[in-house]
């Protein structure tokens, strides 16, 4: 055998392996090509807009915790079902682009992502990453109607709770909507004071503590409903806290760099309770459910 012929027969497995790889390569490259907009649009949401800045935490650590969950030991391809997911992702990344509709854009380019998981190892596989799954469908911005119809709401709440605060401290002070009128000066709480932003967070905070240290899924759900009466209760505090120190100290405390100093304490307090709570849950789940430790 001359040794041309031996170097062609050890390029064979190289070659089968490369061939072996090629659909993959394929399958990125397309996945690329149809979903590199909204991942791009995702990405400069997650670094520009302030509603959806946890993103910038919640990605990274999604796929973090994909990557230490590995993948299930017994893989199941369900090839017609992910076919039809896959199918039907396409489609809605179509309609949605005609529409310019960021948000469908954005869970199409998820459905991919799951279709193709169904497809490679079926859907144990979404079972068996339900939480970093659940943390990228938390970094999806809200869209914009569906975001002021909930912020006005909020507003409201938190400015009677404020309101009712201050007079409760003889606080002279005239609601109007969310308009707290003091003496001498007014403090308008706007779609940035409503919580909402303290919601999202604080929801993403509670689907991650309850991934991590709880076993039973309705004490999961128990501690993610807990963040909404939190951030509600604490945003009314900030506003009481605004009202305060504005009446009795100084109004210039009502605005700029000590305003803001305001909402990030009261945020972190709000950081404190719930996983505090969460603690809670997690010692009374092992002493009396006799729940293992995860």
């Amino acid at each position: 055998m001359t040794e041309s012929v031996k170097s062609e027969l050890s390029r064979l497995p190289r070659l089968t392996s490369v061939g072996t790889q090629a659909p993959l390569w394929v399958g990125a490259v397309a996945f690329l090509v149809l979903f590199g907009e909204p991942m791009v649009t995702l990405l400069r949401d997650w670094w520009y807009d302030p509603e959806a800045g946890h993103g910038l935490l919640l990605g990274p650590l999604a796929f973090y915790l994909a990557w230490r969950r590995g993948w299930v030991t017994e893989k199941h391809p369900q090839r017609v079902a992910g076919l039809v997911l896959l199918i039907a992702a396409v489609l809605l990344r179509y309609l949605s682009g005609l529409a310019s509709e960021l948000f469908t854009l954005r869970m199409s380019m998820l459905g991919a992502g799951a279709a193709l998981l169904v497809f490679t190892a079926g859907t144990r596989q979404i079972v068996h990453w339900w939480l970093p799954i659940a943390l990228l469908l938390l970094t999806i911005p809200i869209p914009t109607v569906v975001l002021n119809s909930l912020a006005l709401p909020l507003q409201l709440k938190a400015s009677a709770m404020g309101a009712s605060l201050l007079e409760w401290r003889h606080v002279p002070i005239l609601l109007s909507g969310n308009v707290i009128h003091l003496p001498g000066r007014s403090i308008f709480v706007t779609e940035a004071c409503s919580g909402l932003r303290s919601i999202t967070a604080l929801l993403s905070l509670g689907v991650l503590i309850g991934g991590l240290w709880l076993q039973k899924p309705w004490l999961r759900l128990l501690l993610v409903m807990a963040a909404i009466p939190v951030a509600m209760f604490l945003n009314g505090i900030r506003v009481f806290l605004t009202g305060f120190l504005v009446y009795f100290a100084d109004p210039r405390l009502g605005e700029g760099f000590m305003h803001y100093t305001q909402g990030w304490v009261m945020f972190v307090v709000a950081f404190g309770f719930l996983g505090s709570f969460g603690w809670l849950l997690n010692r009374g789940e092992r002493k009396w459910l006799r729940a293992p430790a995860p």
